[in-house]
Parts: structure tokens; C-alpha cells; sequence
């Protein structure tokens, strides 16, 4: 996630880390060769003249742009959705944090205790690790007893798995008398929410727009900016390649970027922070146990937390 300060507007014309024309300069350099082609020869292809005209492209740029803003909305809506779960899960885990504070008749320090807010950290880094398909180990080792930890290893949905861990404690200080029959079932209550945020995220994470529909508008943009030079060059002569240069950015700029937050949980520069969102719910409910917090991760990229 780009988290760049406000800036001049001069100086954000000239912004390039975090920009998604690093992704489509070879795109745009590739418009600029065929379209200087095509001036230098007139528009003609081995000396034949190809009879295209602006007009169809202004019908078809009109079409394109409509395709596109409905893509990018579409990415947009599951990029926020996303960002609205992982809110939600800071919320939960902070209710389970206070309702173990407030309701759980245990000390501050009680192994037990430790035990129930490590079961928390694990379902939120895990859930981390789950969307971005990486090693969830290391922090299991920290968070997980070592018997869980290797439970866990044959397990494909490991959050959800520790969602049962965590109703298995609060079972046991049912039983144990540490909380009464109501607050179990309101602190399951609350456990059952947390499960329905990783049902979400996993909706958005296994659930990619129609591929058909991804392919047809990138097929569409790719033919119209490769085509947009021979419609121009009749009236605009050496300023060609300049003008489809610009057309060409925005739209393969619009198509790639609904390409990189279609999935919101991955790495890339306009994608949600797990890293850091993960880190920061986690220290909030120490704060709130009254447990050791932890510096900020750095940032792996200049202006991009990850």
C-alpha cells in the first residue's frame, strides 16, 4: 500500500516509485515505435494506404472507457470490501481482547490468558499468510504451542481452524468456572464474527472476476491502441505519436491497475497492508492485555508498507 505524503502538484506529475506506469512502460513504448511507423510512413503498410479515420475510434474510445470504469469499479468494490474486513477483524479481535479483560475471572499474566491472546495473534497473522499463499510457520512457532503448530501443518484453512481453538478455550473456562454460561456465549458470539471475516476474505481471495470478460476488455484496449495510429496520422500528422502515447497510458493505465487490486490481499504497490494492518491489530490488543508491544515493521519498499 503507497502511503506517499501529500506532494506539489508539480512534483506528483513526476512521481515514479509507486506509479503504475513502471508496470506498462514497455506497452507504451511499444505504441510510441509502431505509431512513429506509421507517421513516418504516412499510414501507409507496404505502400497501401489503410483506410481508417478517427470516427470509428471515437465511437470505440467511448465504448472502452465505459468497459473500463465498470472493471475498475468492480476491482474497486472488492478492493474496499477487503479493506472493510480486515477493519472489522481489528474490532473483533479488540471485543475477544476486552472480553477476556473484563469477563474472564483469570489475572492479567495467567498462562491461560497468554494463551487466549496468542490464539488471536495466530488467527490474524495466519489469515495474513493464508491470502498471500505464504509460510504461516514462524509465527505459529511464536503464537502456538508446539503441538498445535503441528496439527495445524496438515490443515488447509488453518484460521479457521484456530477459530476452534479459541471455542475450545472459552469452553474450558466454562467449565473451569472462570466465565458463566452468558459471557461464554456472548464471547462465542463474538468468535463466530471473527469467522465470518475470514469467510469474507476468502470469498474475495478465491473468487476472481469472469476471466471472459477480464480478457475481451484487454483484448479491446490492447487492438485500439495499436490500431489508434493509422486513424490519427491523416489528421494530425507528427503530433501522432505523442497523442497516442497519452490515449495509450490512459487507458493500459486503467486496465492495469483494476488488474492489481482485483486481488487486494497480494503484494504489489496499490494492495491492501496485511503486513502492517496484521501488526498493528495485534499490538493493539496487547496494549489493551496490558502485554509488551513491538516496534513497526520497516517498510520493504520506499513509500510502500507491505
Amino acid at each position: 500500500m503507497i502511503v506517499r505524503p501529500k506532494t506539489h502538484w508539480f512534483r506528483t506529475l513526476l512521481i515514479w516509485r509507486g506509479s503504475i506506469v513502471r508496470a506498462i512502460l514497455p506497452q507504451l513504448i511499444l505504441v510510441l515505435l509502431i505509431s512513429s511507423l506509421v507517421t513516418w510512413a504516412h499510414g501507409r503498410i507496404n505502400g497501401y494506404p489503410v483506410p481508417l479515420t478517427a470516427i470509428p475510434f471515437t465511437l470505440l474510445g467511448v465504448s472502452i472507457a465505459l468497459f473500463l470504469g465498470f472493471r475498475n469499479n468492480a476491482s474497486y468494490d472488492r478492493y474496499w470490501e477487503g479493506r472493510r474486513l480486515w477493519g472489522t477483524m481489528l474490532n473483533v479481535t479488540r471485543s475477544l481482547a476486552r472480553q477476556s479483560q473484563s469477563l474472564v475471572h483469570l489475572e492479567r499474566h495467567d498462562p491461560r490468558m497468554l494463551e487466549f491472546l496468542g490464539l488471536i495473534a495466530a488467527t490474524i497473522h495466519g489469515l495474513k499468510h493464508q491470502l498471500r499463499n505464504t509460510d504461516p510457520g514462524p509465527d505459529y512457532e511464536r503464537y502456538l504451542t508446539p503441538e498445535r503448530c503441528e496439527e495445524l501443518k496438515c490443515m488447509r484453512l488453518k484460521p479457521a481452524v484456530i477459530t476452534v481453538y479459541i471455542g475450545r478455550w472459552i469452553a474450558a473456562r466454562r467449565k473451569e468456572g472462570q466465565i458463566g454460561e452468558f459471557t461464554a456465549a456472548m464471547m462465542d458470539q463474538t468468535t463466530g464474527i471473527l469467522s465470518d471475516t475470514i469467510g469474507g476474505c476468502e470469498r474475495i481471495a478465491n473468487t476472481p472476476l469472469p476471466f471472459a470478460y477480464s480478457i475481451m476488455v484487454h483484448r479491446t484496449v490492447y487492438l485500439y491502441c495499436l490500431l489508434l495510429p493509422f486513424g490519427l496520422v491523416s489528421s494530425i500528422g507528427p503530433m501522432t505519436p505523442i497523442l497516442s502515447v497519452l490515449i495509450a497510458y490512459t487507458f493500459l493505465a486503467l486496465e492495469a491497475l483494476a488488474q492489481e487490486i482485483e486481488d487486494p490481499f497480494g503484494t504489489e504497490d496499490n494492495d491492501l497492508a496485511l503486513g502492517y494492518m496484521s501488526w498493528s491489530i495485534e499490538q493493539s490488543i496487547r496494549e489493551m492485555c496490558g502485554e509488551p508491544t513491538s516496534p513497526a515493521p520497516t517498510p520493504i519498499r520506499e513509500w510502500v508498507l507491505l
